[in-house]
């Protein structure tokens, strides 16, 4: 190879990726087949999950669920896969199949959840696990009929981060759960509380089953009880950099990303949210410059999946301008979405403070 071509390539090695610059498709056999744990909680389990001694709920909870995980043990509950066609259609299944983790932000719910999906004696084409958000794009992706058809015979459904702002996903999707509880399916869900609710999620599961209504006496809630595992006994994360340190520090790293945050903001618009995942594919950080208020709601909503992308991917961020806890104004902190927001506060700190570790010192 000439010198020329060397110094192009070496060149073209150090110039960081885009996320503006890519417009991801992502076929819909993709989002069936990654409707695992995310990379995150790929090797989190029940015995990994550290619970708090001042909290005897958490380790309750972990009793309770890896009981339920052995519960799931043997056959489909409706026979799924050994009925023939002129069969009698099964009974619906008696007494709670399904699971909800009642708590607050950063107890390790999630974390649960993901073991209760490892835990659970069936292989993982048999077993979904997915947000909320991921499985209304499913079904829009397939369709709700062949949605529920693709769903049927699994073993188990694990929903994070159950979201009740909506009252049509909402719908929608406590419709295709009683299609689920009718074939056999037992359902495993999360959702958040606000931080210092007074309860800490004693009125979350409440919201929860009466939303669900008529699925209600499928699931059996665990309270999780505990502070943001994220912020205990941690320092504040990181003020933002310059301008200066995030460009330095995206040309240094290979695989970084470099965006203007408002130009990101505007190409988020253009991505369908589904394939906010696959828009991250391969990035060992993410680098913004000129990170601002959000201008409006339905930049909030879609920068609050990107985060959520970019934490169950573990992809620190580094940034300049405002820091994440400014992002949001205060009208949205306190209205229907608040709850995502400050979800998308608390997942933004947590990977604010991974990139710590890539400035140069």
């Amino acid at each position: 190879m000439s010198t020329r071509a060397l110094n192009e390539a070496a060149s073209a090695a150090a110039t960081p990726l885009s996320l503006c610059s890519r417009e991801p498709h992502v076929p819909a056999d993709r989002l069936v087949a990654e409707m695992v744990p995310p990379p995150r909680f790929d090797s989190v389990r029940f015995d990994t999950y550290l619970p708090d001694p001042n909290q005897p709920s958490q380790c309750e909870a972990v009793k309770a669920l890896s009981g339920f995980a052995e519960g799931l043990g043997g056959a489909h509950a409706s026979g799924a896969g050994k009925r023939r066609w002129f069969a009698r259609k099964p009974a619906a299944p008696t007494g709670p199949r399904g699971v909800y983790l009642d708590g607050g932000y950063g107890v390790g719910k999630t974390h649960l959840l993901a073991s209760l999906w490892h835990a659970t004696p069936a292989e993982p084409a048999l077993k979904a696990f997915g947000t909320f958000v991921e499985l209304t794009n499913l079904v829009g992706a397939l369709g709700f009929q062949q949605t529920v058809k693709t769903l049927s015979g699994h073993r188990l459904l694990c929903i994070d981060e159950f979201e009740l702002d909506d009252p049509g996903d909402t719908v929608l999707v406590s419709s295709l759960l009683g299609k689920l509880v009718e074939a056999g399916v037992a359902l495993a869900a999360t959702s958040n509380t606000l931080p210092g609710k007074l309860g800490e999620g004693r009125f979350a599961a409440a919201d929860f089953l009466r939303e669900i209504q008529g699925l209600s006496a499928h699931f059996r809630p665990l309270r999780i009880d505990g502070e943001d595992y994220r912020h205990r006994g941690l320092p504040l994360a990181p003020a933002p950099y310059s301008d200066q340190v995030v460009t330095e520090t995206a040309y240094r790293v290979p695989g970084s990303s470099l965006d203007d945050f408002p130009h990101l903001l505007a190409h988020l618009a253009k991505v369908h949210p589904s394939r906010y995942g696959a828009l991250t594919d391969d990035l060992t950080a993410v680098c913004l410059t000129d990170v601002g208020p959000i201008p409006d709601q339905s930049t909030a909503l879609r920068l609050v999946v990107l985060a959520d992308r970019l934490y169950d991917r573990e992809i620190p961020v580094l940034a300049s301008g405002l820091p994440f806890d400014r992002l949001f104004s205060d009208e949205m902190l306190n209205g229907g979405y608040k709850k995502k927001y400050f979800r998308a506060i608390s997942r933004l700190t947590a990977l604010a403070r991974d990139a710590k570790g890539l400035v140069a010192q």
